[in-house]
Formats: C-alpha cells, sequence, structure tokens
C-alpha cells in the first residue's frame, strides 16, 4: 500500500482527491497546507506528494524546494490553474517530477500518480529490465544474454532516462538541462550525437527503439516481447 500526501488547501477538492485515491486502494494522508505537510512528513513515510501550488504563506514551489533540499526523494505530482511553460519550468527546477492543469482530470491523475510510482521503484533499485536487456544506474552497465557494454556516463544517462519514461517525448533541450547541467556550455547538438552512438549501438537489439519525433525531440518505445 502507498502512501500519498495530499496538500491542498481547498477543503472540497482536498477530500475529493482522498476519496479518489482511497478506492483505488492508496492510503491518502491530507493536508490543508505546507506546514501541515511538513508535521506528517516528521513522523509518517510518504511514497508520492500531491500538492497544489498556490496556498497561503508557503506555496507549492517552496515547499518542494524545501523538501528537495532536505534530502526528500518521493516523486512530486503539482496541480495548478497556471500552465504557462513559465510556470511549468519553474515547478520542475525546484524539484517536481509531473505537472497537472486544473480541473483535473481524475482518470489522468491516477494514471500520472501509477507512472511516477512505477518510475520511483526503477530509480530506488537503480536498474531497468527490458526481456532480456538490463540497465544497471550504478555499473553504467547495458547487457543482453552475452553481450556486455560498458557506455560513457552521459550516453548512459540519456537511454536510462528515455527508457525510465517509455512512450514520453523530451526536447533536446530537457535533455542537454538534466543531463549536461543548466550552466553546460554545449549545445542541443550534442543530444543529437549521443542518440546517434547509442543507435550505432544497440539498433539490432529489438527490446527498444529510439524514435525521432520531429520537430520536437525524442522517446523510448519499448517492446517487452522483443
Amino acid at each position: 500500500m502507498f502512501n500519498i500526501l495530499v496538500v491542498e488547501d481547498d477543503f472540497h477538492t482536498r477530500k475529493l482527491l482522498g476519496d479518489i485515491l482511497l478506492d483505488e486502494n492508496y492510503i491518502p494522508v491530507l493536508a490543508q497546507d505546507a506546514h501541515e505537510a511538513l508535521g506528517i512528513l516528521d513522523h509518517q513515510h510518504i511514497d508520492l506528494m500531491i500538492t497544489d501550488i498556490m496556498m497561503p504563506e508557503v506555496d507549492g514551489y517552496d515547499l518542494t524546494e524545501m523538501l528537495r533540499d532536505a534530502g526528500f526523494d518521493f516523486p512530486v505530482l503539482m496541480m495548478t490553474a497556471k500552465e504557462t511553460i513559465k510556470d511549468k519550468r519553474r515547478g520542475f527546477l525546484v524539484g517536481a517530477d509531473d505537472y497537472m492543469v486544473k480541473p483535473v482530470d481524475e482518470e489522468e491523475m491516477l494514471l500520472r500518480v501509477k507512472a511516477l510510482l512505477r518510475r520511483a521503484k526503477i530509480v530506488n533499485e537503480r536498474k531497468i529490465v527490458i526481456g532480456k536487456v538490463t540497465l544497471n544506474y550504478d555499473s553504467l552497465t547495458i547487457s543482453r544474454e552475452s553481450e556486455h557494454f560498458t557506455l560513457p556516463q552521459k550516453e548512459f544517462m540519456l537511454l536510462y532516462k528515455l527508457l525510465s519514461y517509455p512512450d514520453t517525448i523530451f526536447t533536446r533541450m530537457q535533455l542537454m538541462d538534466e543531463i549536461w547541467g543548466y550552466d553546460s556550455q554545449t549545445d542541443a547538438h550534442t543530444v543529437s550525437v549521443h542518440v546517434g552512438r547509442l543507435r550505432e549501438r544497440f539498433g539490432n537489439w529489438p527490446e527498444f527503439t529510439i524514435v525521432t519525433v520531429r520537430g520536437l525531440g525524442y522517446k523510448a518505445v519499448k517492446n517487452d516481447d522483443g
């Protein structure tokens, strides 16, 4: 059973989200503001947090940043009426993992929660297994039957990122920011070069494919039956 912390200052929205999660056999832990959320985290294990952004005193951005600075690494799903790229970028910069715009669709929220919990499991285990392929984060290795490769760090991190979020499109700039860092002096073409190298190495492996989405970026497609 997963404990999911819901931080929402509106009583009716908070109760509704709790009821939705409870119906899906999650354990909702409800907080009306950041201060109450911090008190809960002092004595209770949390697997995932859903937080509103616009809250009095301490907003969702500041709460998330405080938790990341304190070493909390559970997934954070932000919900807000704000939907500009600037708002979303700020959310991701302070440590959010996903972002939903209100009014929230119940089914979409549950799908995002499930995906975030699955990704968190991958991160905690530091391993991805797809059919006969295994990626080991700690050793930067990828293996398939008798084939074993130790990849350069950036190459491995790029592949691990794409395979952790199958079918999710990442722009070159998103991948640059996360893997090379926001202050990197290299340009987005570097991502294309690394993708090309990965395709050369693993293009004949049927378990996954790195797909170029014209005008957008890249995504990984997994085939567990490969």
